[in-house]
């Protein structure tokens, strides 16, 4: 589980947005359409720790929620949650992780005056992390979802099932920018859960997360789907290329890769970050978003994203007259996304995009924040023509990129 801490944020390093950015504060978010990047004003984002290298010693308080029964269930079954936890827990499971960590020791440990009294030290040490997340089964052949911080690096993949069986997982495919990854298990009798439409999720409806928080397996909560479409930026998690599902059911370490599910018992999202110090407020990754992105990884091993390559400014009156104070710029809109940074040699350089330039439209959609361009950016495939209407010194144009796979640096 990814612990979020309240966070500070930083200026984009770039020429230009660097000495723009200092005093323009919290109403400003860049974003690399593309490279999944969003800060806002100014601080330091903090670094969320993968789960492998995170240990928590402090359990809190279960949420407890108060259940109706569905109306038309069985007169002998205590909650439809019951139910539905009997059913899809069964294909729940428990992934321990371990990897080897390699630590370069300092130089100065290899000068004279050091080992005269230590002796010769090997230039660097080697230690073994562990940790526990959580998955679940979505087909008979041994197919698991979980996220991609569980597994990322590991060694050794151990999958402990509800039955209390424990077989060897092999990692098929992970991918960083989305936190998914996927696991294949060679074993029989397996239970599956059935997956949900998580593009018709309403914020209201029932929310039920397993997994093994903290160690403590099979743990059920409950709650209710807070809201949708939470970016990235929004939550802080500025290194992912993907939108969130808001719950209340309560998550914690440990539930890193496990169902969130709805009242049918069908998996609507996966379990994957907290903010510290909240309540009520976990964070799931839409399972249609999930899926699409374990196919690429089966198929391929890995999974391309599209990139154009600029970094930009959400306008706005005040964001607009911060600009033009403290930069050469001559912004006149007070609505759109101001290109502030073209990467050299990205699709976006060699389709004529220029800094200063204003995006009011990309794909045929209007647009006004840096999160719509990203996500018409991640629509587009890698290759195909991508259009995008743009006021620049005040006059109108047009021009076509195409995105090409992001980079692996």
């Amino acid at each position: 589980m990814r612990n979020l801490t309240d966070s500070e944020f930083v200026p984009v390093s770039s020429r230009r947005s660097n000495r723009l950015f200092q005093r323009v504060g919290q109403s400003l978010l860049l974003m690399v359409a593309g490279a999944g990047l969003a800060t806002a004003g100014t601080g330091a984002l903090r670094a969320v720790q993968p789960e492998l290298n995170q240990q928590s010693s402090t359990l809190t308080s279960t949420q407890q929620t108060a259940i109706a029964p569905v109306p038309g269930a069985e007169a002998t079954s205590s909650s439809f949650v019951a139910d539905i936890v009997q059913d899809a827990g069964e294909a729940v499971v428990r992934i321990d992780a371990s990897r080897t960590v390699t630590t370069q020791l300092p130089d100065a440990f290899q000068n004279p005056f050091f080992r005269e009294f230590f002796g010769d030290m090997p230039e660097s040490q080697q230690r073994v992390e562990q940790g526990v997340g959580s998955g679940f089964i979505v087909s008979e052949e041994g197919t698991i979802f979980t996220n991609a911080h569980v597994v990322d690096g590991a060694d050794t993949v151990n999958v402990t099932l509800k039955d209390g069986r424990i077989v060897e997982g092999r990692v098929v495919g992970t991918d960083s920018l989305t936190d998914v990854a996927v696991i294949d298990i060679d074993a029989e009798n397996l239970s599956t859960i059935p997956l949900s439409d998580s593009d018709q999720l309403q914020p209201g409806e029932w929310a039920i997360a397993i997994g093994n928080p903290l160690g403590l397996d099979n743990t059920v909560t409950v709650g209710i789907v807070s809201a949708t479409g939470r970016t990235s930026g929004q939550i802080g998690v500025s290194d992912k290329r993907i939108d969130f599902i808001q719950t209340d059911a309560a998550i914690n370490p440990g539930n890193s890769g496990g169902p969130l599910l709805n009242e049918r018992g069908e998996v609507i999202g996966m379990n994957t970050a907290i903010i510290q110090n909240a309540r009520g407020i976990g964070f799931a990754i839409p399972i249609n978003s999930v899926g699409r992105i374990a196919d690429q990884l089966v198929a391929n091993g890995r999974v391309d994203h599209s990139y154009i390559g600029i970094r930009m400014l959400e306008l706005t009156a005040e964001t607009r007259d911060a600009v033009n104070a403290q930069s050469d710029f001559n912004v006149q809109e007070e609505e759109g996304v101001l290109v502030v940074d073209v990467v050299s040699g990205s699709p976006a350089a060699a389709a004529g995009l220029q800094v200063g330039d204003v995006i009011t439209s990309i794909g045929g959609q209007s647009v006004d924040t840096a999160t719509a361009v990203q996500q018409q950016v991640s629509a587009t495939a890698i290759g195909d023509p991508l259009s995008i209407e743009l006021s620049r010194g005040g006059q109108a144009q047009t021009v076509t990129v195409r995105p090409e796979a992001l980079p692996t640096d």
